[in-house]
């Protein structure tokens, strides 16, 4: 037999009580007598009564619920931010619904029409670039935007991140006072504005700062994968580089891994950094130095700022830096 679905009108008869004083019990309205507080909280248990969250959010023109759209579910990295956008949403009661886009431009532009018809109040977005098309569907929705852990190169939309130029040049002038002269930049897909525009820029800045020359040669881009770094390392070799900031956890801990496979020692013959300091750096032998990133934090200021816009409060800084550190392990001498 099909489940009736349960109404607020079948508690109300039940309780013989009003449909208002029903709504105002599930509503927390302290305007309700404790006996017939108590005897409706019966029935609803009784009944295993849940409100339509749909109903409520055509009442209220609010859903409650905010769209995560990651590009990747299984790296550690987004999963440690949505860990801290879930705690502080829980907190201000917004349930999330998460979104995978596999960092594909036709899927975001998908999957965001499909969070946009289900009436979010508001959308989190991780993905490393902002596609025009996708900018446009972000101008048109009118609903708040916000995203975590990437960058808006345009500087439009609300962001919450740290300063990657200024850390990337920590990480690799940790590497030149090593003595290393050839460091090889290994990142995801360059058209990503956090790769080529702060990342980048950060190791070109810090090698001029030293005298030290830019080589295009030493500039890999690749998937943000375990494989894709343990398949780079005869690239590397050829490019005669004796250390490498990489720009993700995964990713370096498969240049690491291949530069072992080789026969190389880490860190005597090769140095690594990696950028995210998720708790793969700690898991790997030897263990990654990195830049450290507040992952949880950075995930819960994105949605604290979210709840902001989403209540139309005034927001004065577009930009939320956090701070970094840089922490060293055994991949560096």
């Amino acid at each position: 037999m099909e489940k009736q679905t349960i109404t607020i009108y079948d508690v109300a008869r039940e309780a013989a009580v009003s449909m208002a004083t029903v709504s105002r019990v599930v509503n927390g309205n302290p305007n309700v007598k404790p006996a017939t507080r108590k005897k409706v909280l019966e029935v609803i248990d009784r009944l295993d009564y849940r409100p339509n969250a749909v109903a409520r959010g055509l009442a209220s023109k609010k859903t409650t619920t905010v769209g995560v759209i990651i590009p990747d579910v299984t790296n550690v990295y987004f999963s440690s931010l949505a860990r801290g956008i879930d705690d502080v949403a829980t907190m201000y009661k917004y349930n999330i619904i998460l979104a995978n886009s596999d960092g594909n431009a036709q899927k975001e532009i998908q999957v965001l029409n499909t969070l946009l018809a289900k009436q979010v109040d508001g959308i989190i977005y991780m993905g490393n670039k902002i596609s025009d098309e996708l900018r446009t569907q972000f101008e048109r929705s009118k609903t708040p935007i916000i995203l975590a852990g990437s960058v808006d190169d345009q500087e439009k939309m609300g962001s919450v991140h740290i300063d990657y130029v200024a850390a990337v040049e920590e990480a690799i002038s940790d590497l030149i006072n090593h003595g290393n002269k050839k460091i090889a930049f290994i990142s995801g897909p360059l058209n990503e504005p956090i790769n080529s525009e702060y990342r980048l820029k950060g190791y070109k800045n810090i090698l001029a700062k030293n005298g030290i020359e830019f080589s295009p040669d030493l500039v890999f881009e690749t998937d943000y994968s375990y494989h894709a770094g343990e398949i780079l390392w005869p690239a590397i070799v050829s490019a005669g580089a004796t250390a490498a900031f990489v720009g993700d956890d995964e990713l370096a801990a498969g240049v690491l891994n291949g530069a072992q496979d080789a026969g190389v020692e880490v860190p005597n013959d090769f140095e690594v950094i990696t950028s995210n300091n998720s708790k793969i750096t700690e898991i790997v032998r030897p263990k990654l130095s990195s830049i450290t990133q507040p992952l949880y934090d950075i995930g819960a200021v994105s949605m604290r700022f979210l709840t902001k816009l989403m209540n139309k409060e005034d927001v004065t800084e577009k930009t939320v830096e956090l701070p970094y550190g840089y922490i060293k392990r055994s991949s560096t001498k």
